[in-house]
């Protein structure tokens, strides 16, 4: 399914780690992944530009799905859709 920028994404739980540094944005990312069942789409408020390029990166690197990116309306953060792996 493709969804277009118009459409909401659904998520099954959502973190904020808008407040959180690396490495901790993405240990908290993985402890939330950790508690999903596979399939199940996570929906993560990050801030900054190292979350933003790592948290993807290493969530595709451990077999989970980066469905959808998108910028907040304010600008301040992004969201980002990443569907738990099998």
């Amino acid at each position: 399914m493709e969804i277009c920028e118009s459409q909401e994404q659904t998520h099954d739980a959502l973190l904020d780690i808008t407040a959180e540094t690396c490495p901790m944005t993405f240990v908290r990312t993985r402890l939330a992944l950790d508690r999903m069942q596979p399939g199940q789409v996570l929906r993560v408020r990050l801030k900054g530009e190292e979350p933003l390029r790592n948290v993807p990166r290493t969530a595709t690197e451990q077999g989970h799905a980066v469905l959808r990116q998108a910028p907040e309306p304010d600008g301040g953060a992004v969201l980002l859709w990443i569907r738990k792996g099998g």
